[in-house]
């Protein structure tokens, strides 16, 4: 049999259809306007989560320090400056001389940081291989030699080394850090400045004192 071409056909079936699939349309719009949900054709893109303040431990996030350690300070870098944050170092670092101290602390400087503190945005820029050894015949008095030349280190690594043993007396002499490298040039006396802390990436920092 040959379907009806007349325009006077019965319509209700198709209308029928076409107002129940409008009608389904309009539900899932109302469910996800009831939802907040603006539906969009385009991936939506709405950032990061807001992170906690930087720069900023809470005290529970503090480092636990064992009984037989004390907290010293450490420079790491957040925000694109130097900021302490305290880390525990054995009680007798800094009565086992200059190297001894001077070790303790290279071993906090360069260690990545822990969540906590990579949370609150810490970095360190040492490299983890970094090594401090005694100073030679003929150096200054109070020189440690690293086993990188310090000047190949990156700006940011020098700075936040100098500025933590800047922080320690006994790594101090007539008011700078006296490093040196494996090689045979001398050592220097590095200072640590208001500067040196706020930009530490700058090249000029932290200034250098030639030594006779």
């Amino acid at each position: 049999m040959r379907a009806s071409l007349d325009p006077r056909a019965p319509r209700a079936p198709r209308r029928r259809a076409a107002v129940a699939a409008l009608g389904a349309v309009l539900a899932a719009a109302a469910l996800a306007s009831g939802c907040g949900i603006r539906t969009t054709s385009v991936p939506v893109d709405a950032g990061a989560a807001p992170s906690r303040v930087p720069c900023k431990l809470p005290s529970a996030d503090v480092t636990t320090r064992s009984p037989d350690s004390v907290a010293a300070p450490v420079y790491l870098v957040c925000a694109s400056q130097l900021v302490t944050v305290d880390r525990p170092v054995p009680a007798g670092a800094s009565g086992s001389g200059a190297l001894g101290a001077a070790r303790a602390l290279l071993d906090q400087v360069r260690q990545s940081p822990p969540e906590s503190e990579r949370r609150a945005g810490f970095s360190t820029a040492v490299p983890a291989g970094l090594r401090v050894e005694p100073s030679r015949a003929g150096d200054p008095a109070g020189t440690l030699r690293l086993s990188s030349q310090p000047e190949d280190l990156s700006e940011v690594a020098l700075a936040q080394l100098v500025c933590t043993y800047a922080e320690n007396e006994a790594l101090v002499t007539q008011g700078s850090v006296v490093l040196g490298g494996p090689g045979e040039y001398p050592a220097r006396g590095y200072l640590c400045t208001s500067q040196t802390k706020a930009r530490p990436q700058d090249g000029t920092t932290p200034d250098v004192l030639d030594l006779d």
